[in-house]
C-alpha cells in the first residue's frame, strides 16, 4: 500500500476481500477509520457470470445445473459452492460489522453501475467527500458488451472499456435452476437489505424472468 499523501485518497480493490473471514479484522487494525465500497449483483447473475469466467478457463467443468446442488431431486441447493456462497451478501457482511460501522461502507448497485454510471459515481464521490468531477460526460455505452465505458478525458475518441473477461455470453441456464436460486437467496437478500437499510429491488428481477417464461 503506498503512502498517502496530505490531500490525497489511497484506493486499492480485491473482490475477494468482502468474503474472506480474516479480513475484517485485519484490515480494522491496520486502517480502523477507512472507507469501505462494496459491489453488489442480483447473486443468482452474479453466480452464473462467475461461473461463465471459470468456464472460459476450465471447459472441461461440470454445468452449472450440476454444480449448483447438491441434489438436484431434493431440490438441496450447495451453498459450500463457491459462487453460490458469495451472494450470500449478508453472511459476509455480520463478519464486517463486527469491526466497521456502516457509516464507513458504501454499498454500490451492480445493476445501477450498468444503467446510470455517473449516478452510482456520484453517490461513491459524494460518501468520499470528493468534488462530483466524473459525471455522465465521462460514460459511453458499450452496447456489444452491454456495459458502460470510461472517457478519461471526457472529450477522448477511444473510450476506455472492461477487457475481455468482462462481458462474456452466459451459458443457457435451466429457467427452473434459477428459479430455485431465486427462492434460496430471497430470505438471505431480505435481511441484507435490512442489514444495509437499502433495497437493490432483486426480486423485480425474478419476477420480471417469470412473466418472460410465462409469455
Amino acid at each position: 500500500m503506498p503512502s498517502t499523501l496530505e490531500g490525497q485518497i489511497t484506493m486499492e480493490k480485491t473482490p475477494s476481500y468482502f468474503v474472506t473471514n480474516h479480513a475484517p479484522k485485519r484490515i480494522h487494525s491496520m486502517a480502523r477509520d477507512i472507507k469501505l465500497i462494496i459491489v453488489v449483483r442480483n447473486p443468482v447473475t452474479r453466480a452464473i457470470s462467475d461461473y461463465t469466467q471459470t468456464l472460459s478457463k476450465k471447459p472441461e467443468i461440470s454445468t452449472f445445473e450440476v454444480l449448483a446442488f447438491k441434489n438436484r431431486t431434493l431440490g438441496l441447493i450447495d451453498a459450500s459452492w463457491s459462487a453460490l456462497r458469495i451472494g450470500i451478501y449478508a453472511l459476509h457482511l455480520e463478519s464486517w460489522m463486527q469491526y466497521f460501522p456502516l457509516s464507513q461502507m458504501h454499498f454500490v448497485s451492480g445493476e445501477r453501475l450498468i444503467v446510470d454510471p455517473a449516478g452510482e459515481m456520484a453517490k461513491v464521490q459524494d460518501f468520499l467527500g470528493l468534488k462530483r468531477i466524473v459525471t455522465d460526460k465521462h460514460f459511453y455505452f458499450n452496447k456489444t458488451k452491454g456495459f458502460p465505458c470510461l472517457k478519461k478525458p471526457e472529450d477522448s475518441s477511444t473510450p476506455r472499456c472492461l477487457g475481455k473477461s468482462k462481458g462474456r455470453t452466459h451459458p443457457k441456464i435451466d429457467p427452473d435452476v434459477i428459479r430455485r436460486l431465486h427462492k434460496f437467496y430471497k430470505p438471505f437478500n431480505m435481511m441484507f437489505y435490512q442489514m444495509t437499510g437499502q433495497n437493490f429491488e432483486w426480486e423485480l428481477e425474478e419476477d420480471s424472468e417469470s412473466r418472460s417464461s410465462q409469455d
